[in-house]
């Protein structure tokens, strides 16, 4: 008997694991149109400004990872600013280096790769959407507090409390994936702009190949394959967690947290 309970665990985690479903199919598709459309706007000129709200948290995420990695390494975080025109810059006294550095565009994926496999589910994407909505308005603390900036913020949190009310948050879940595939791939779309572009030299991969050798494009390159890596991971991840189609989703969606 037991032969024949480990083939039936076996074909049933196979077809949970590998089985890509009509709503996953619509799930990936919006991925790649995202990833497409981000770099796009990221690049345009004025049309870029459409993304303020959303690059302002993903650079936060950003200055997150590095901050979190200094206490972690003995650091101290002195102050973190922010700004989408140029950029977060994160103060710390101490910590390693060889950690601190990287950690923020690794951070900032990491946490887009959770975001994607939240993305997957209407209830994921509540609880995330609840993170979310605070981390947006803690950047306003660190950001610069000109009108724009409160403005813009304020903005992308009431459109994530207004995908609540919308078809039990069904579109909750594809703000929660923009903004996964935004902060997964924030490294790759900048460290572009800052290597290739304009050829800024004060970037943290240029720091890290200073101190530790190698090229700023060598160092930007192989944080942006890590970067695709743990997109891939939460993609899959995602998959195979969540195989309920959108109408399942909703009825769960119903019992948590209940909007109409």
């Amino acid at each position: 008997m037991a032969p024949v309970h480990a083939d039936i665990a076996h074909n049933l985690l196979s077809r949970r694991s590998l089985t890509v479903d009509s709503t996953q199919k619509v799930t990936l598709g919006v991925i790649a149109v995202y990833a497409v459309v981000i770099a796009l706007l990221w690049n345009l000129p004025y049309v870029r400004w459409s993304l303020w709200p959303f690059k302002m948290l993903v650079i936060a995420f950003h200055e997150f990872g590095h901050a979190i990695t200094a206490c972690c390494t003995g650091g101290r975080v002195k102050s973190i600013s922010l700004d989408p025109r140029e950029g977060g810059v994160t103060h710390m006294e101490g910590g390693i280096n060889a950690i601190t550095l990287p950690a923020g565009y690794l951070g900032s994926s990491l946490i887009g790769a959770l975001l994607i496999f939240c993305g997957f589910d209407i209830v994921a994407s509540k609880v995330a959407s609840i993170v979310l909505a605070v981390c947006f308005l803690l950047t306003i603390w660190w950001a610069r507090r000109d009108w724009l900036t409160i403005v813009t913020v304020l903005f992308a949190v009431g459109l994530l409390v207004a995908c609540w009310f919308i078809a039990h948050a069904e579109p909750l879940r594809f703000v929660v994936l923009f903004i996964g595939v935004m902060s997964a791939l924030y490294s790759v779309w900048d460290i572009c702009d800052d290597l290739i572009l304009r050829k800024v030299n004060s970037s943290d991969a240029s720091v890290f190949a200073k101190r530790y050798g190698g090229s700023s494009q060598c160092w930007g390159v192989v944080w942006s394959i890590v970067s695709i890596l743990f997109m891939a991971m939460g993609i899959v991840a995602g998959i195979a967690a969540f195989p309920e189609s959108f109408s399942q989703q909703e009825n769960d969606s119903k019992h948590f947290i209940p909007t109409h």
